[in-house]
């Protein structure tokens, strides 16, 4: 919401400058006219003029109270100067009637574009509107046409705040319903890819270990024993990769290209992980050292544990977004897997519960690791998996 504000002050702001430096642009046209002012007048007013033009200009930048009051202050003084600074028999003309008009309605009025957005800024906007309207009555209260050069400014500063305040209240809605048709975005891309996904995985299966599992509950009828024992081979080493979070390739049909699983080490494993949480929704930012060689089954089990933490973050935590830290030393791989999420109580943990103590702590202790749990409510939960090299 923060962001949609900026967006929308950001465009009054531009919206006040050109309306500003417009009408300052036709002011100066109308006082050219030949016959309307005089040189001295023509003089008097350029410095009030330049004032007031460096203050829409100001104001386009910054939208700040203080450039709304030099260019209200400067454009009430270039009014009082038409009316007063020069003797008068006979009122005003008719050129110094448009001038105040056009000055008090489009130039002055430009400021009620940056003050509709805040109850103080409205105050500040009635503020601007009546010492407008008092100088323009001031200077016009004798001349025939005073009523008409009033009208002109109350309806120049009514359509400009009513422009202002319809903008203001725009924006956000508009901004609010691109934001929600990109998310509506993102999810159908998400779900397009999972279902993608899906598809993958049923026909890689199909291709792989379903025809295995049919040759074995047909006895391997007609097929050579040696071979059916490596493509059972083939198999295992593919649902190890699939486990690992890896994306098989296929070559042909019911042959994938699989990592060499004693070649595996912890870095190129860690981005399979990385990107397989990727795709369920969760952002996992990775920290340390990632280059570490571990014999194969420490590795698996480091890394099949690393992801059942990282699986409960998605479930349980209410968060989007984990950490993981990868240390070692001469003897010892580390993993502290850290989120900030909604926590619990590790004393009212049932003792029923076997995911963690099963599929974390039991499977390190296997292969001589340890893992280690810290949690409480409100405050997040971390992880600490210790694997020998």
């Amino acid at each position: 919401m923060q962001r949609i504000h900026k967006e929308r002050d950001r465009l009054l702001r531009r919206a006040a400058r050109l309306a500003g430096l417009s009408g300052s642009i036709a002011v100066v046209v109308v006082m050219l006219v030949p016959g309307g002012f005089s040189l001295t007048l023509l003089g008097r007013c350029l410095p009030a003029l330049l004032l007031m033009v460096t203050g829409q200009y100001l104001l386009g930048r910054s939208g700040r109270m203080r450039w709304v009051a030099l260019v209200v202050l400067a454009g009430v003084g270039m009014i009082l100067l038409i009316g007063f600074s020069e003797p008068r028999t006979s009122g005003l003309n008719l050129v110094e009637e448009t001038a105040i008009g056009a000055l008090a309605a489009t130039a002055m009025s430009s400021v009620a574009l940056v003050l509709v957005v805040t109850v103080r800024r409205m105050i500040a906007l009635f503020t601007a509107f009546a010492a407008t309207l008092a100088g323009v009555f001031a200077t016009t209260i004798s001349s025939p046409a005073a009523i008409v050069t009033l009208t002109i400014t109350i309806c120049g500063w009514f359509a400009v705040a009513l422009a202002g305040w319809w903008v203001a209240q725009s924006v956000p809605r508009v901004m609010q319903r691109i934001a929600a048709i990109g998310r509506a975005h993102l999810a159908e891309r998400h779900a397009s890819e999972l279902e993608a996904q899906r598809r993958q995985d049923a026909r890689l299966l199909h291709d792989t270990v379903l025809a295995t599992l049919t040759l074995l509950a047909h006895s391997g009828v007609g097929v050579n024993p040696s071979a059916l024992r490596q493509q059972s081979g083939d198999d295992a080493r593919l649902l190890r990769q699939l486990r690992l979070g890896g994306l098989p390739t296929p070559r042909r049909s019911g042959v994938y290209t699989l990592e060499p699983a004693t070649a595996s080490t912890l870095g190129n494993t860690l981005e399979s992980v990385k990107q397989r949480f990727g795709r369920m929704g969760l952002d996992v930012d990775w920290h340390g050292s990632g280059q570490v060689l571990l014999p194969s089954d420490v590795l698996d089990s480091f890394l099949l544990a690393l992801g059942e933490c990282l699986e409960n973050v998605r479930r349980h935590a209410g968060v989007a977004r984990a950490d993981v830290t990868i240390t070692d030393d001469d003897t010892t791989v580390r993993a502290m897997v850290t989120d900030a999420g909604v926590g619990f109580d590790l004393l009212g943990v049932s003792a029923e519960r076997l995911g963690f103590a099963e599929s974390v702590v039991a499977r390190l202790r296997d292969v001589g690791g340890n893992a280690r749990l810290f949690s409480s409510p409100g405050s997040g939960t971390t992880v600490v998996l210790e694997v020998p090299k």
